[in-house]
């Protein structure tokens, strides 16, 4: 077979799935994961990784007009990159072993905030919504914001169609006490306590080769959207303040 570069090659032409030789190479690169082994395969990388990936991708784009319109981006800006930054790692590894892309919210770009999150490895695909590795400001709102709400968050958390497709992601190290200033008696101290929150489902891998994977990523997405959106709500307003400042000096 000819050598096709992805860049020749209309999305609208790709299915938004994988193939087994995508399956194949990603199995292939979790065991040999160095530059000389990617580069004689890169014309693989960039026919059956890059261009289904990118179709993908804007497949769930298009449906996220409807449910989560604020994350709405091209497609290429939450495509993430398969090189690893190796500068303050111990593992030199050169790549992820996964192919990924990120939603984040629109205004957050650069702390990123509450978003959806897909990846496909050769073991697992993982799709999951939330918000991982907040900064400390955006930590402390949504504590705060958890004060008076948590029993909102707790009623999306549990909610029965999303639990039947999703299970919850909170961070496993969380903390024992209460944050400083939390009262030790509230009755959200579990989900105050956290340092993440989202859902994730794990799916075998061989589930991204499936004709309705495009689906199954949407239906999840959709399902969590109102999760993605409360913990967004305390750097919305400050995004929309933003919004307006700005159009007012237009």
């Amino acid at each position: 077979m000819p050598k096709v570069s992805s860049k020749t090659i209309k999305t609208e032409e790709i299915q938004p799935y994988f193939n087994t030789e995508a399956l194949k190479f990603l199995r292939g690169l979790k065991r040999n994961n160095d530059r000389a082994w990617f580069e004689a395969r890169r014309d693989v990388y960039e026919r059956e990784l890059k261009p289904p990936l990118l179709a993908l991708v804007e497949r769930v784009t298009d449906a996220m007009t409807e449910f989560a319109p604020a994350h709405v981006r091209p497609a290429e800006k939450s495509i993430m990159r398969i090189y690893r930054d190796i500068r303050f790692s111990a593992d030199k590894s050169p790549y992820k072993t996964h192919v990924a892309a990120w939603w984040t919210r629109n205004g957050l770009e650069k702390t990123s905030g509450g978003g959806y999150y897909f990846h496909f490895s050769a073991s697992e695909v993982v799709i999951a919504a939330g918000i991982y590795m907040p900064q400390k400001e955006q930590l402390m709102a949504i504590r705060m914001q958890l004060l008076q709400q948590h029993e909102e968050l707790r009623r999306m958390l549990n909610d029965k169609k999303l639990r039947k497709v999703m299970d919850l992601d909170l961070d496993t190290q969380a903390l024992s006490r209460p944050p400083k200033g939390f009262p030790k008696e509230h009755p959200g101290l579990d989900l105050i306590r956290q340092q993440q929150w989202g859902v994730v489902a794990r799916l075998p891998a061989q589930a991204a080769l499936d004709a309705g994977f495009a689906g199954e990523v949407v239906k999840r997405f959709r399902l969590a959207a109102p999760i993605v959106d409360f913990l967004n709500r305390p750097f919305a307003r400050d995004v929309e303040k933003k919004k307006q400042y700005i159009f007012k000096l237009m």
